[in-house]
């Protein structure tokens, strides 16, 4: 495709719906029924905002797999997965790596993960937001099923704190 440094690029950061509790692993834990009802009305934003992502990068965990199995039933197209263990208890130092190895054919990315990864992610990338977007997220406190939109200009190995603009905060119970 060649794109250029300059190409408009999008990030979706969604956080795993609500998970349930049960004596398991947590690595193993299953979504709540909460989480399965929240799931695919995160998909329906996604949907709806328009963003048809090249590529999702989804922790390889039982609750963040469900979820995105439920978000992607929603979408018209279905972007190309990658289930990366690296997304379970990501730093935000692990998380930025992970964006950097993109590949600059890739406009637009979602990456269903985990908190607080999500939102030190989305809180780090946001150098500027629109409207109250930051001033929600932060009150909110990215709560499950939530997602943030971050768009920034240039290479994925350019992509550092600061770079990004928040455009969107969604949760399902705002």
């Amino acid at each position: 495709m060649g794109m250029s440094a300059e190409t408009p690029r999008r990030i979706v950061l969604l956080r795993h719906a609500k998970a349930d509790w049960p004596s398991v692993p947590d690595h193993e834990r299953p979504l709540a029924e909460r989480g399965r009802r929240d799931a695919p009305a995160a998909g329906r934003w996604l949907a709806g905002t328009g963003i048809e992502p090249d590529l999702a990068l989804c922790s390889t965990s039982v609750r963040t797999r469900e979820t995105w199995k439920l978000v992607v039933h929603e979408l018209e197209h279905r972007p190309r997965t990658v289930y990366e263990e690296r997304l379970y208890e990501a730093s935000l130092g692990d998380l930025l790596a992970l964006l950097a190895e993109q590949d600059d054919d890739v406009t637009d990315l979602v990456v269903v993960g985990h908190n607080p990864g999500m939102h030190a992610l989305a809180d780090a990338l946001a150098g500027e937001a629109d409207g109250d977007t930051v001033v929600r997220m932060r009150r909110q406190g990215f709560p499950t099923s939530a997602a943030a939109v971050i768009t920034f200009t240039g290479s994925w190995k350019s992509v550092e704190h600061g770079a990004g603009r928040l455009t969107t905060f969604w949760a399902p119970h705002d």
